[in-house]
């Protein structure tokens, strides 16, 4: 069985340097599962510094946006996954249900956590998931962005209920809020 990890934290709170550096600290080489579609020229540019940023320390990336437990099982020879982030696949299967007129529920979100939570459970070193913290602030005033922030809630507690380790980042400074001895 894997090491699980979720790292979480609201928007340029350092999550994913922190990620980064911990994945780093683990035997490698390292698999980083990068969820993010590139949509325009800003997030080009975003994608290119987080390529950069791993540049010289023995990294593989490989891009998926939806089938992160199948990606999972395809890095059995990796000793360290990154998956950064969960937010984006969240957004990404939204996106994809409202294209397909579908409706996507907290249980729809729960069933493709539990094969995400299947497929890190099988694989042989650690993943490392990367998250927002959206639910802080005050409630969006469409019915949409609540949706979101219902389903990636839902998807969070999901993830830290079946992590070993749990990582609050705020301000660039990790809080552990589950360690491996804790139940």
């Amino acid at each position: 069985m894997s090491r699980l990890i979720l790292i979480t934290g609201g928007a340029r709170s350092g999550k994913s340097a922190f990620a980064q550096q911990l994945a780093e600290s683990l035997p490698g080489p390292h698999t980083y599962v990068a969820t993010s579609p590139v949509t325009d020229p800003e997030m080009a540019e975003r994608v290119r510094k987080h390529r950069l940023a791993r540049e010289n320390h023995d990294w593989q990336t490989l891009e998926e946006p939806l089938d992160l437990a199948g990606t999972l099982a395809r890095t059995e020879d990796c000793p360290t996954v990154l998956v950064d982030c969960l937010t984006l696949w969240i957004n990404n299967l939204m996106y994809r249900a409202t294209n397909n007129r579908q409706p996507l529920t907290e249980e729809d979100v729960e069933e493709h956590c539990r094969a995400v939570i299947g497929a890190a459970h099988q694989h042989p070193g650690t993943v490392i998931f990367v998250t927002g913290e959206v639910g802080l602030g005050i409630v969006p005033e469409n019915r949409e962005a609540r949706l979101f922030r219902d389903l990636l809630g839902r998807c969070n507690q999901s993830l830290a209920a079946a992590a070993r380790q749990v990582t609050l980042v705020a301000c660039g400074l990790p809080l552990h809020l589950k360690q491996e001895n804790t139940p």
